[in-house]
């Protein structure tokens, strides 16, 4: 065999396997597929924690980890008697407030007022003793048997006496008006402010014993019975169950089609099924740990976002942490 024939030969052999392989490639390519991108996320709820305003003793504790409650139930119980202490206080002073507002209602007793009243009597008498006897003075000073210097002194004694008779009568009628309507004001101030005390302490009280605020399960109770918990320390987590959404991070470039109020199918990997689910949320997660860089490839960075999407419909036995798939 000739040289130019062997290597017309390896030519055909390197083109036959070059066709070989790139023909294995197309059916591979078209029989197989490329695997679907899929973004992974997960099911949240809405949580609250479940506090007091008052520093306290947990006495009880009514329910446990995955119960059920509901609005008004009772989930903890506090000692506070610091609290019960203060009530004592202010109901004491709401007491004397109420005591001098209806003395300045009331007024003077009736046994100052009778005492006004005699003195009174007893000036009033003393005024006309006097008036009488000026008079008289007046007209002997008239007809000259007097002196002017008599006739002065008697007058100035009419006087003095009419000024006493004026405060005494003035003393009477203060005594039977009572206060003055500005201290009646000051003490029915003095009540309110008495009685707000007395209605503060009684919200903190209430505080003592901790009631479900929104209907929900107990994921974590923190404390045991006998522990002490300071103003505001969480007692325990409640989930509110009836509102449930999905939280995915999604690239940009997959953010085709996922706008708000946009619904699409997500795969529950716990019940092998999709439930339909609607886009109310979407926001970037920032420029840290969440870029993908391409520049590399003379293209562009790619940012993350955050994507929350609630089901369209009620889902029976969706829980928090659950893994929710898109293809």
């Amino acid at each position: 065999m000739s040289a130019k024939t062997q290597h017309a030969n390896i030519l055909y052999a390197i083109i036959g396997f070059a066709a070989v392989v790139a023909l294995v490639a197309l059916i591979g390519f078209f029989a197989l597929g490329r695997d679907p991108e899929l973004i992974q996320g997960q099911v949240e709820v809405t949580e609250y924690r479940v506090s007091s305003k008052v520093p306290g003793r947990i006495l009880e504790i009514r329910v446990k980890e995955g119960d059920y409650v509901k609005v008004g139930d009772t989930l903890a119980i506090l000692d506070a008697p610091e609290v019960r202490a203060k009530m004592e206080q202010a109901r004491s002073a709401e007491d004397a407030a109420a005591a001098i507002e209806q003395k300045a209602q009331n007024g003077a007793r009736e046994e100052q007022i009778r005492g006004a009243y005699n003195v009174l009597q007893q000036a009033k008498a003393g005024l006309e003793i006097a008036e009488k006897s000026y008079q008289r003075i007046q007209r002997l000073f008239d007809e000259g048997v007097v002196s002017a210097q008599k006739r002065d002194e008697v007058y100035a004694s009419y006087k003095a006496m009419e000024a006493q008779y004026k405060a005494a009568e003035s003393q009477y009628d203060m005594a039977r008006n009572g206060a003055r309507r500005e201290d009646k004001l000051a003490a029915a101030a003095q009540v309110g402010r008495a009685r707000g005390a007395v209605q503060e302490v009684n919200s903190y009280i209430h505080e003592t014993v901790q009631v479900a605020q929104m209907e929900g399960e107990v994921t974590d109770i923190f404390p045991k019975v006998g522990e002490l918990v300071g103003t505001g320390s969480p007692i325990m987590s409640v989930a509110v169950m009836s509102d449930m959404w999905g939280t995915f991070n999604v690239r940009e470039d997959q953010l085709n089609g996922m706008e708000i109020g946009k619904t699409f199918k997500a795969f529950v990997p716990a019940f092998d099924k999709e439930i339909e689910m609607k886009v109310y949320y979407m926001k970037d997660m920032g420029s840290y740990a969440v870029w993908k860089a391409t520049k590399a490839n003379g293209q562009y960075d790619l940012k993350t976002f955050e994507v929350k999407a609630r089901p369209v419909e009620k889902f029976e036995g969706l829980r928090p942490g659950m893994s929710l798939i898109i293809k």
